[in-house]
């Protein structure tokens, strides 16, 4: 893969990509979010964004696969990358548990097993890790599942903040986010290389050159607008956990956990670091740490809550930013 980056057209097409994709987030998205946004309940919003998502790349994929013909080894590059990703998505445990020293915890686990009987979920292991505050959740077939929580967060949280916590990360493993996340994922990838493998096949056709390297440029540009659904996708799934929080245990639970980690990194930047270059960043409850308790005052959370939001930071993030978290939990009903 690092050979790519040698390649000229490879890296004008990643630039003309990243810009066409931070020129919809700064502009368009913003405008389709506010006009979709309270016209559906989220689940109805995951289903309409995650149809979106698979009809228009199964339709370019499918455009692609139907007009280039023999002349790129599609089957090859799609097997490639789906390799690549399963792969790791079975060896990400292992290298989460050695990266982290994840080491099981028997208090942990009691809070964990009380949480899961409360959303009615199979309990998964719980670990400790060596981390700055955050916690997460992963973990396949083979290894089980995890729920992890570094020991400073531990230190961090009160009882009752914890378990809104585990509560959170317990509801990725209900609604399966690794492998849901690990399917929508590849599709703007494998758009993205169908398209470049196009645009090298267009200098070896004399006949059918330029239409191919129009269809090849137009994946790309399709495989960055797939990329920001796929990166809205992942913010509604991350709210879709914020609701299992609350039903583990209440809103201000849930607020009153995410708004101190959320402000010790803003106290102390010096710690996002670690949790900004980590490749599992995703995994984390709080995307973006030895930690000190500070008291959480309501005012605190009303503060953040009227924080304003930067579109192209909210629109190229995993993670919906704190401020509609805590807005989207205040308008949970529990039932």
């Amino acid at each position: 893969m690092m050979l790519y980056f040698f390649d000229p057209i490879y890296m004008m097409l990643a630039i003309v990509g990243y810009l066409v994709m931070l020129l919809l987030a700064s502009t368009i998205a913003p405008r389709v979010a506010s006009r979709v946004s309270g016209k559906f309940s989220l689940f109805t919003s995951m289903v309409l964004l995650a149809a979106m998502i698979l009809l228009i790349s199964a339709a370019i994929i499918y455009l692609i696969l139907a007009y280039s013909g023999v002349y790129i080894g599609f089957y090859g590059l799609i097997i490639f990358l789906l390799a690549i990703n399963l792969l790791m998505y079975l060896l990400s445990p292992y290298i989460i548990n050695l990266s982290y020293g994840a080491e099981r915890d028997e208090r942990l686990q009691m809070v964990v097993n009380s949480v899961a009987r409360r959303l009615n979920v199979r309990p998964p292991k719980a670990v400790i890790v060596r981390a700055p505050p955050n916690a997460f959740a992963y973990g396949n077939f083979l290894t089980g599942k995890y729920v992890a929580v570094s020991e400073s967060l531990m230190r961090m949280l009160s009882q009752e903040e914890l378990e809104a916590v585990i509560g959170h990360e317990l509801g990725h493993h209900k609604h399966k986010d690794n492998a849901v996340m690990l399917l929508f994922g590849l599709l703007p990838s494998v758009i993205f290389y169908l398209g470049y493998a196009l645009i090298h096949s267009s200098f070896r056709d004399d006949r059918r050159g330029a239409q191919l390297a129009i269809i090849g440029i137009a994946a790309v540009l399709i495989s960055f607008i797939v990329q920001i659904l796929v990166l809205a996708f992942s913010r509604l799934r991350e709210y879709y956990a914020d609701f299992e929080g609350v039903r583990a245990t209440n809103k201000d639970a849930m607020q009153r956990s995410l708004a101190k980690i959320h402000l010790f990194y803003h106290r102390y930047p010096d710690y996002l670091a670690p949790i900004q270059d980590s490749k599992f960043r995703t995994l984390f409850i709080y995307a973006f740490t030895n930690a000190v308790a500070e008291p959480i005052t309501r005012a605190d959370i009303e503060a953040l809550k009227n924080q304003k939001i930067s579109p192209i930071q909210e629109f190229l993030s995993t993670h919906p930013p704190l401020p509609k978290r805590l807005r989207f939990i205040e308008s949970v009903r529990v039932f």
